[in-house]
Order: structure tokens, then C-alpha cells, then sequence
């Protein structure tokens, strides 16, 4: 006999025990509870009929109606600039102070000038009234009191030429302070104390936060069924949750050249929930036409490549039901049902890929904590699908 075999057979008793231990243990664990599935009613909604928008989309941004581009209307150096980006201002406040000290010895020198001329004047007038009188005594010529006239008219001319030079250089001078048009908030600053600014430099923008509108563009092949008046339903970035809605206030007459889109011009239904930022990207889309139409919420649809099914609450059981889904409304975020259910149908919320065709299901209007923790809970763990 081998002396190898006592080992071999030991072996195979040990194998052998350890697999009907095994056995007896999976025998004796607690079989799967297959208890109905226990439904708060928040877990479940209502199929309705609910009014669908259509309409061509609109894409742009978020502009203030009010904003003014102040800009430098005479050659100088920036002295001071009084007011940064974000500040509140009020209409005639002073932004930036350019240097005057050319300008004012120009209206000092043009104040001189035209004093000057009004004594010139004064002293030709009195000249033309003696020459007048001694005219209708015949002391004088015609001629005479003609060139006495022609000297008088001169230094009228000259007089209202000096003045006016006074009002050029007085304006000038005010163009050195730029103060705000309207009540705003400066928007951008442009320079700093000691650029030097010419002619035409942007110096600071003003903007009127109130006057905010949705300034957006409308594809030439759509712009047929725009019209002024229509509701507006958008959403901003930087407030995606967040619809806004505006009315259309105006259609452009004119195409864009370049990418032949129309501009239309939306004000805000109410203008204490417009955004608080200006040149926000936006884009939503005009309602052209509203019908009603049967809609399931993503919270219930359940998209599987091709394939789109709900699970339907039916005679206190679960029922698969296959659907075809349309176009999904822009507004509300839901899918337009084309078939599979009806107005009135009782659909699972965030259903799991636990759930069976034909599935018991219990109702209660106060579930336990321990009653939901093997059936509920995976239902809010699956929400992101």
C-alpha cells in the first residue's frame, strides 16, 4: 500500500466537511424579504395636460438700456479720476478731472479780448450818434457819417466775435470735468491719474441698472413669426436655475450683413427679479404658439439608449410600460408624451434597477423609518440617473 494514501483520503474528508458546513449555513440564512415595496406618496406624481410653448430660440446677452461711453472731448492729461468700477452715482457727479490749465489761460485771454471789443464798440456807437447829429444840422457828409457807420458795425461784429470766443473757451473748460449723465454705477474705468488723454479716449462707462433688457438674436428663417408683445422665456448664466421672463418690445427692420440674424429687443416682465450683472450671456426662446399637451418630468423617465420607459403604479402594483417621448420643453425641462400613458396615470418617482414587472406595492401615508430603509431609500440613491 502506498504510504501516501492515509494523506490523500484525509485530505478529501477535510474538503469534503468544509463543503456541507457551507451548505448548512447558506441553508439556514434568512431568505430575501419578498414584501410588497412600501411607497411614501411623495414618491409617486400625477400625469397632467400642461400648456406647451414653442417658438424660435433667441440667443444673446443681458444689456443695460441706459449706458453712456464717456469719452475725452479735449486734448489733456487725466488729473484725477474719482470714481472706480461699482460705485453709485448720481447725475451730475464729477468722474474724472482732466487738466485745465490751458483752457483757462485761453478763457482768461479771450475775457480780455472781449472786453476790449465791447469798449471798442461803446466808443463807436457814441461816435456814430455825434456823427448822426451833425448830419441833420448838414455840419457833416453822408459819406462821413458812412464810414462812421461802416467803424460802428465793425466793432459790433468784432464784439460778438470776442463773446463768442468767451462762451468756446468756457465750454472747453467744462469738458475738463466729466460728470455723469445719470443716476448709474460706473460700469468701466478707462484711465488713471496721468494719462494723457486725446481726443476722443474712452474715459469711464455708466450704466443704468434698471434699464437692463435681454438684447438678443433671432435666426432670419424664424424672424416671420416674431412679433412685438410676445412672451419671452430665457435663462441667464451665472442664474441657470432661474427663469426669467420679458416681453418683446422690438423686432430690427434690418438683418445682420454678416450672419443675417435679427435683432430682438426683450424687456423684463418684472424688473425687480432682473439679474443684478449686465453682459451676462443668455439665451431661451420666443413662445410663438402654445398648445396643451400630455408631459412626463425627468424625475420619472427612465432612458435606456433608444429606449424610454416609466413604471406606473396600477391596482397597488408596479407595471413597466415601454413610451415614445417627443421634444422636451425648454421651459419646464419636461418630455412631451406621444404614447404609452394617459392623463391621470400614477408614476414612481427616481425608480431603481431593482424594481420587477408586476411588483406588490404598499402605500402609507407615514412610513416607518425601518419599513423604508430597504426600499425607499434606494429610490432617492438612484435620483441621478
Amino acid at each position: 500500500m502506498n504510504p501516501r494514501t492515509p494523506g490523500k483520503w484525509r485530505a478529501v474528508i477535510v474538503i469534503v466537511a468544509a463543503l456541507i458546513v457551507l451548505a448548512a449555513c447558506a441553508e439556514s440564512a434568512p431568505p430575501v424579504s419578498q414584501g410588497p415595496l412600501l411607497l411614501a406618496p411623495e414618491d409617486l406624481l400625477t400625469l397632467r395636460n400642461n400648456a406647451l410653448t414653442s417658438g424660435p430660440s433667441i440667443t444673446g446677452s443681458v444689456q443695460p438700456e441706459r449706458r453712456a461711453d464717456l469719452r475725452a472731448e479735449v486734448s489733456a492729461v487725466v488729473l484725477a479720476v474719482l470714481k472706480e468700477n461699482g460705485d453709485v452715482v448720481q447725475q451730475g457727479d464729477l468722474l474724472v478731472q482732466l487738466d485745465d490749465t490751458a483752457i483757462s489761460d485761453t478763457l482768461t485771454a479771450a475775457e480780455a479780448s472781449a472786453h476790449a471789443a465791447d469798449q471798442a464798440y461803446e466808443q463807436a456807437e457814441r461816435q456814430f450818434q455825434r456823427m448822426t447829429t451833425l448830419r441833420q444840422t448838414g455840419v457833416v457828409s453822408t459819406q462821413a457819417l458812412e464810414d462812421v457807420e461802416i467803424r460802428r458795425n465793425t466793432a459790433q461784429s468784432d464784439r460778438e466775435a470776442a463773446r463768442t470766443r468767451v462762451v468756446s473757451a468756457r465750454q472747453q473748460l467744462d469738458r475738463t470735468k466729466v460728470r455723469a449723465p445719470f443716476d448709474g454705477i460706473v460700469s468701466d474705468r478707462k484711465v488713471s491719474a496721468g494719462d494723457t488723454a486725446q481726443i476722443g479716449k474712452e474715459l469711464v462707462k455708466v450704466i443704468d441698472p434698471q434699464s437692463l433688457r435681454f438684447e438678443g438674436l433671432v435666426s432670419a428663417d424664424s424672424i416671420g413669426a416674431v412679433q412685438v408683445g410676445q412672451q419671452v422665456v430665457f435663462r441667464v448664466h451665472g442664474y441657470a436655475e432661474r427663469d426669467f421672463l420679458g416681453t418683446v418690445t422690438r423686432v430690427n427692420p434690418a438683418a445682420n450683413a454678416t450672419t443675417r440674424q435679427v435683432e430682438v429687443l426683450v424687456s423684463f416682465a418684472d424688473p425687480k427679479q432682473q439679474p443684478d450683472v449686465a453682459g451676462l450671456y443668455a439665451e431661451g426662446r420666443v413662445e410663438t404658439q402654445r398648445t396643451a399637451a400630455l408631459t412626463i418630468p425627468p424625475a420619472a423617465l427612465v432612458l435606456e439608449g433608444d429606449q424610454a420607459y416609466a413604471w406606473r403604479l396600477h391596482d397597488r402594483t408596479l407595471q413597466k410600460v415601454n413610451l415614445r417621448i417627443g421634444e422636451r420643453d425648454a421651459r419646464t425641462g419636461e418630455f412631451v408624451l406621444e404614447s404609452g400613458l394617459a392623463e391621470g396615470d400614477t408614476l414612481l418617482r427616481y425608480p431603481n434597477s431593482t424594481l420587477r414587472n408586476g411588483q406588490a406595492v404598499e402605500l402609507s401615508t407615514r412610513p416607518h423609518p425601518a419599513d423604508l430603509s430597504a426600499e425607499v431609500a434606494p429610490l432617492g440613491a438612484s435620483a441621478g440617473k
